[in-house]
């Protein structure tokens, strides 16, 4: 089972709201979720995001890839360089 980290998309009709999740590759982008690891709200300015760095930081080592957004909030957070840090501490 290939798990991504993708986001889920809530809210209404032009107010969206995302909720990062770990999720089977082939389940359906609103579909059936394994774990939510936080959110990101863009509407808010600046926009929000509110990440478990232990949660994300898990599934990432245990092999889950992240999509290019999901990838692109963790390293606006730092979640990614910490983990490089973790991976290449001298």
């Amino acid at each position: 089972m290939a798990v991504k980290l993708r986001l889920k998309r809530m809210g209404r009709k032009g107010r969206p709201f995302y909720r990062i999740v770990a999720a089977d590759s082939r389940s359906p982008r609103d579909g059936r979720i394994i774990e939510a690891l936080g959110t990101y709200d863009p509407t808010a300015n600046p926009a929000i995001i509110s990440v478990n760095e232990e949660l994300a930081i898990k599934w990432i080592k245990n092999g889950a890839q992240p999509s290019d957004t999901v990838r692109t909030l963790l390293s606006s957070e730092g979640i990614l360089k910490k983990l490089h840090d973790e991976k290449f501490a001298k």
